[in-house]
């Protein structure tokens, strides 16, 4: 397998969103972005915030809301011809705890509207996806104002220790070891 060409961290843009838990692909892809080697700078033409890694993959924060993330990933994996299968996305999952993490390729969409409008873009499920684990309210009837909200300290705390774990194994998904880094990163993700 090949390393991602495009890692793509899910979030909604504005101040008033960035410490809730829909941000937490943000997050991570801000903190990836100095280990790259990559300058995320403004890119109109992709509706983004992107930079090039010395990898030569693309980092790309779409500035759409999270239901138009679609948009922005079309732009840019479009304009250098970059297939699904070679895009990792970085999103909040509300299926896992906090401080869990889980990387997997394709397979259902799990209600997520960022995932839902990327996979309408791309015509497919076909692309990579690490899940960092934010909880459930619950209740269903909550989830949209959950996501919106920051998360407790204690769950922020388990987060950011996730989203550390993620870049101590980076590498492996450098080097499109997926196999390796899905055994690293998803043994953990029971346990965090």
């Amino acid at each position: 397998m090949t390393a991602p060409r495009l890692i793509v961290g899910l979030g909604n843009p504005g101040g008033e969103y960035a410490d809730t838990r829909h941000n937490a692909g943000f997050w991570l892809c801000e903190r990836l972005a100095p280990l790259l080697g990559a300058a995320l700078k403004s890119e109109s033409r992709f509706h983004g915030i992107a930079g090039r890694a010395r990898s030569q993959a693309w980092l790309l924060m779409p500035q759409r809301y999270m239901n138009r993330s679609g948009q922005s990933v079309a732009a840019l994996a479009g304009f250098y011809r970059i297939a699904p299968a070679d895009i990792l996305v970085l999103h909040d999952e509300l299926d896992l705890p906090p401080g869990a993490l889980r990387l997997k390729f394709g397979g259902g969409l799990g209600g997520h509207n960022g995932l839902k409008d990327i996979a309408a873009h791309l015509g497919t499920q076909d692309f990579w996806r690490l899940r960092i684990g934010i909880g459930h309210p619950g209740d269903r009837s909550q989830v949209v104002d959950y996501v919106l909200k920051k998360p407790r300290a204690e769950d922020r705390a388990l987060i950011d220790a996730a989203l550390d774990r993620a870049l101590e194994h980076w590498s492996l998904i450098e080097d499109g070891d997926y196999s390796a880094a899905m055994q690293k990163l998803n043994a953990k993700a029971n346990n965090p």
